[in-house]
């Protein structure tokens, strides 16, 4: 797991700004979806291109984050990335950023059906989570997936972000819900990526601005409170 607080002084300079210092210190868990990015093979196996190792490492805490909500009537989605219909639409990362062997190895092996594109086995998957494929880093950018539709569907409005990369898939999609007008959490232990440094100044830039940073624990709580305030 990575190792990573909040700065004194940019907590200061958010709670001037919102009031506290977890502007979503309160939420409904009947409005909420764990949102798991990318905890595919592709990303979690070793010897895979697209490995993140320490994605393993948080695997126990994406699943007791998943439990939590769940028992809290919560909905849990697992994000999976898929290189299926990008060749042309998505030309230029490909055949611009990446070697033509990485981007044909990446091609291959997160098509639909490829033991990459699954999701690691580790991970507690239940049978009322949804699974969604997306074909960009963000999930919620337009045509990359069916998420937004879903969730609202189910009356969901915050959403907690874990999986991997922190900086890449993960916040992209975070920032670009939160451009659509969801609540979002990013959960700096149910978050992996290559190293502390690309961690923090994601998880920094995100709660500057964007949105919220919780743990498992203060995200766990902000939701007990939600429900105790639904109940009331």
């Amino acid at each position: 797991m990575h190792s990573f607080s909040l700065p004194a002084d940019l907590v200061e300079r958010v709670t001037a700004r919102t009031g506290r210092a977890h502007p979503f210190d309160v939420m409904d868990p009947s409005k909420t979806a764990l949102v798991v990015i990318d905890m595919q093979n592709y990303f979690m196996k070793p010897g895979f291109q697209g490995e993140v190792p320490k994605a393993r490492d948080i695997v126990p805490d994406v699943n007791r984050l998943a439990s939590a909500l769940r028992a809290m009537g919560g909905h849990v989605v697992w994000i999976k990335n898929t290189t299926n219909d990008t060749r042309e639409s998505w030309s230029v990362f490909h055949d611009w950023v990446m070697t033509p062997q990485r981007r044909d190895t990446r091609y291959a092996t997160m098509e639909l059906g490829h033991e990459g594109h699954a999701l690691w086995a580790e991970l507690d998957a239940k049978p009322e989570d949804a699974q969604i494929v997306k074909k960009r880093f963000s999930a919620f950018i337009q045509g990359s997936s069916e998420i937004e539709a879903h969730l609202r569907a189910r009356g969901i409005d915050t959403l907690l972000i874990a999986g991997t990369a922190t900086q890449v898939c993960c916040e992209s999609s975070a920032r670009d819900a939160m451009m659509l007008n969801f609540k979002v959490v990013m959960v700096p232990d149910a978050l992996a990526t290559y190293t502390d440094e690309e961690h923090g100044a994601s998880l920094r830039a995100f709660y500057s601005i964007f949105g919220d940073v919780q743990t498992i624990d203060e995200a766990v709580a902000s939701l007990e409170r939600g429900r105790a305030q639904a109940a009331a």
